[in-house]
């Protein structure tokens, strides 16, 4: 059974691009069928595995506003995930979605074409809780929170939540809440090792572990198109990525439960 998770901070620079397509990777290493949707307007995604946004005919809008099919948009990129990438023009067809009955099911219905064709989904959201992030929680199984460990960062995670409970009520009853992936961590700094006492103790969520560190490696990776795990295989932010798919997979799929 296919587990759809989003990757969601209204937040950016918290990397959840980063953790979509390392995350993708380390599941592919480890044997799983995966799909990546790219779902932000700005296509860091896209751009990140390889593909230049302007190029693209076809891209994940096109999907969202019912003119094609998803294979008439899916890419296979090096690393093995397929990819429904996205360019400017998704800007344009979230103010279309907004005039929509029914808006915040249509990533949902879309994915239903490709159900038995992936282990996991990976959403990564734009950093904002707009139409597009509604649609990816309505459509997903659990939240995967990226956060910087600093003190600005979790202060959005209060609004997210509040965003889920209302996703929860409307659309998706059983969307759970994954928990909060530490990224850019220093453990070196108390004040990073704060902000994750904190968010543990305001907001009663899973801390997962290991945090992600804070490398050079990760912005390396997009310029040749690729993730971590192929750029710096033996990195210790590669070996994080890896840890977390095996948590996932060792767990068994997510179920839709709050």
């Amino acid at each position: 059974m296919v587990t759809t998770l989003a990757v969601a901070n209204q937040k950016g620079g918290v990397a959840k691009t980063t953790t979509v397509a390392s995350l993708g990777a380390a599941l592919v290493e480890l044997g799983q069928r995966v799909l990546l949707i790219d779902l932000d307007p700005q296509s860091c995604l896209t751009f990140s595995l390889g593909l230049d946004p302007e190029d693209l005919d076809k891209s994940v809008h096109q999907v969202l506003l019912g003119d094609v099919g998803m294979d008439a948009v899916l890419v296979t990129v090096d690393e093995g995930p397929d990819l429904l990438p996205a360019t400017i023009d998704l800007a344009a067809a979230e103010m279309q979605l907004l005039t929509r009955t029914g808006r915040e099911h249509v990533l949902r219905v879309a994915l239903e074409e490709a159900s038995g064709d992936y282990d996991w989904v990976l959403i990564d959201c734009p950093p904002s809780l707009g139409v597009l992030t509604v649609a990816a929680l309505a459509a997903a199984d659990q939240v995967l929170v990226p956060l910087q460990c600093e003190t600005l960062s979790h202060r959005g995670v209060g609004q997210l939540l509040d965003t889920v409970h209302d996703v929860r009520r409307f659309a998706n009853p059983a969307l759970g809440v994954l928990g909060v992936l530490p990224t850019l961590y220093d453990g070196r700094t108390s004040h990073s090792r704060a902000v994750l006492d904190t968010i543990s103790s305001t907001y009663d969520l899973r801390v997962l572990e290991p945090p992600v560190p804070k490398t050079i490696r990760f912005a390396e990776a997009p310029a040749v198109g690729r993730s971590i795990l192929s750029t710096a295989r033996r990195h210790r932010g590669a070996q994080a990525y890896r840890e977390l798919a095996q948590q996932l997979i060792g767990a068994g799929a997510p179920t839709r439960s709050g």
